[in-house]
């Protein structure tokens, strides 16, 4: 019986207060109410925090977005996050179209020139989609998770304490507000009690009322500072979490540039992935026939290219054979050395097996088909792809 009185009288002060902080702010609102204003130096802060609180918010929104164009994995994602569990892992655009090239690439045939082309495309392809992946797991780790918990935890606590020194600022304006008009009731029974003492000299009520508006002018001087009290205590606190932002942002420094090595180095990746594919493409001779044994047409030179220029330099350093000096060198007799690009296994004994990176002699055989040529290593003979190759010098 005694916990539920408790609680009764507890909800009845919670609803007294709580109405007397809507009647002030909808006094003040109105303007018949007097307003306590925040120092400046704390109304700054709050601005600060804000516009903080307001950026963050975009840039994290945005970096998702650009880490994950695809919104129904980012909702996915933020589902398993909630409910504290690991998103499976799935696929991403670079592997699937890397995936889709070895696989093309092995139904064209990796001995032609497009299909062995298409398997080196789709490795390479594969190898930015991992480097993809690191870049998205190591973004999310030292830049989103950060703002993420300024906005979820640091803030949240800011916006709370916020509310509380505004609700103590509205208790204090309303204690102010009573104490004024406790102030001016006791004027006025005052000016009434005197002017009872003149005419007839009835005094016992009135000095009773007197009294009575005395007390409960005491009474609201009384709330009054321990309003005070409570609002300096809460806007000291507020002041203290507020004067935080500017660690905030030294540690958001540090994450963005967390953030930008980790872009600086998935972009130097792709840039080495693609000059490698770049040199192992630019080894090939361009007038190979194509997959349905129809020959290829072969590039016009521009204006401003050599024509009579025997030879054209890779990418690596080493000289390269031009697609119409290579029908030359067939169609003579003579060696010449050549690096083996990839490993092939012999189909048959006519043709030569090969291992990456070892240097052959080839030469050229009137009537052998263009895509190949005859290789030689010590004393063992036979077919090789050109495709394998890059002519050296």
């Amino acid at each position: 019986m005694n916990i539920m009185d408790f609680n009764v009288k507890k909800l009845a002060a919670d609803a007294g207060t709580f109405l007397s902080r809507a009647v002030q702010f909808t006094e003040e609102k109105l303007g018949q109410a007097e307003k306590t204003e925040l120092d400046a130096h704390l109304e700054n802060l709050l601005s600060k925090a804000e516009c903080t609180k307001t950026w963050t918010e975009k840039i994290l929104k945005q970096t998702e977005v650009l880490l994950q164009p695809n919104p129904n994995a980012r909702i996915e994602e933020f589902v398993y996050e909630k409910l504290d569990r690991k998103a499976p892992s799935r696929i991403n655009n670079p592997e699937l179209l890397g995936q889709y090239m070895i696989d093309a690439g092995t139904e064209f045939g990796p001995g032609t020139a497009y299909g062995n082309a298409l398997i080196k495309c789709g490795e390479t392809q594969k190898r930015i989609g991992t480097a993809d992946r690191e870049l998205i797991q190591t973004s999310a780790l030292n830049f989103l998770t950060p703002l993420r918990n300024f906005i979820e935890g640091d803030y949240k606590t800011i916006a709370k304490e916020r509310k509380l020194l505004q609700n103590k600022r509205l208790d204090l304006d309303a204690a102010k507000t009573r104490l004024k008009k406790a102030k001016a009731a006791e004027t006025r029974a005052s000016q009434v009690n005197s002017a009872r003492l003149e005419g007839d000299n009835i005094m016992v009520n009135f000095s009773y009322m007197l009294n009575f508006l005395h007390v409960k002018w005491l009474k609201s001087e009384q709330e009054l500072r321990i309003t005070q009290s409570e609002f300096d205590r809460q806007a000291e606190i507020t002041r203290l979490l507020l004067e935080g932002i500017s660690s905030t942002h030294a540690h958001h420094l540090r994450c963005l540039n967390d953030f930008v090595e980790a872009q600086m180095t998935y972009y130097a990746q792709c840039y080495q992935y693609m000059l490698d594919l770049q040199k192992q493409l630019g080894s090939f001779p361009s007038n190979y026939h194509c997959n349905n044994n129809q020959t290829s047409m072969a590039p016009v030179p521009s204006a401003s290219s050599n024509v009579s220029s025997p030879a054209l330099t890779s990418t690596s350093g080493l000289v390269m054979t031009s697609p119409s000096n290579l029908i030359d060198h067939k169609e003579c007799s003579g060696s010449r050395k050549a690096r083996v690009l990839y490993d092939y296994d012999a189909a048959n004994s006519s043709e030569l097996s090969l291992l990456a990176d070892e240097v052959i002699t080839v030469f050229s055989v009137v009537g052998m088909d263009s895509d190949w040529l005859m290789g030689e290593r010590g004393n063992q003979k036979g077919r090789v792809p050109i495709t394998y190759l890059e002519l050296l010098n």
